[in-house]
């Protein structure tokens, strides 16, 4: 059991997955995300919201907010000790929880992409779903092709390839 901005997590997205959206926004979560949120809890839902820093979605379990809100809170101490303002906090603030959108999911593992969510990752018809510990990214793989590191460049790329889409 890790732990992670003091809360204890035993399990971590691994893995990615490059699944179709359709006109309506339906699209299944991939297995590897379905069962580490199934494993920390009973929730059959994921919350999606924007990504700190990326031109992506982040999504992880609802019990995961617990950690997202201490690490602000870290934040918040820390810069008021470099002279941060409150109005930093807040912006922090309303991404993390102002901007999700709490998504459950069919015995199939099927959600519908909220309208806000898709138009803020910019996700089309194609959803790339990649693992980074505590959380997972959902990517529109072409963005991701031209905007993501290496690493992420070729998850992206072997993805595509592997459903016979050209990168």
């Amino acid at each position: 059991m890790e732990r992670i901005r003091g809360v204890e997590i035993d399990d971590f997205f691994q893995g990615s997955a490059l699944n179709a959206v359709d006109a309506k926004g339906r699209l299944s979560v991939p297995a590897f995300v379905r069962a580490v949120v199934e494993r920390r809890s009973d929730a059959k839902a994921i919350v999606i919201g924007a990504h700190e820093i990326a031109h992506c979605l982040n999504a992880y379990g609802r019990g995961y907010a617990r950690n997202l809100y201490q690490e602000m809170e870290r934040r918040r101490l820390a810069e008021e000790d470099k002279g941060g303002t409150l109005e930093d906090h807040y912006a922090r603030a309303r991404r993390l929880f102002g901007m999700t959108e709490d998504v459950p999911y069919d015995t199939s593992g099927r959600i519908v992409l909220p309208p806000m969510m898709r138009r803020k990752g910019q996700i089309d018809d194609l959803a790339l779903f990649v693992g980074v510990g505590g959380t997972v990214e959902i990517w529109n793989p072409r963005l991701a092709m031209e905007q993501g590191g290496k690493d992420l460049r070729e998850i992206a790329a072997w993805r595509l390839e592997e459903k016979g889409i050209a990168p």
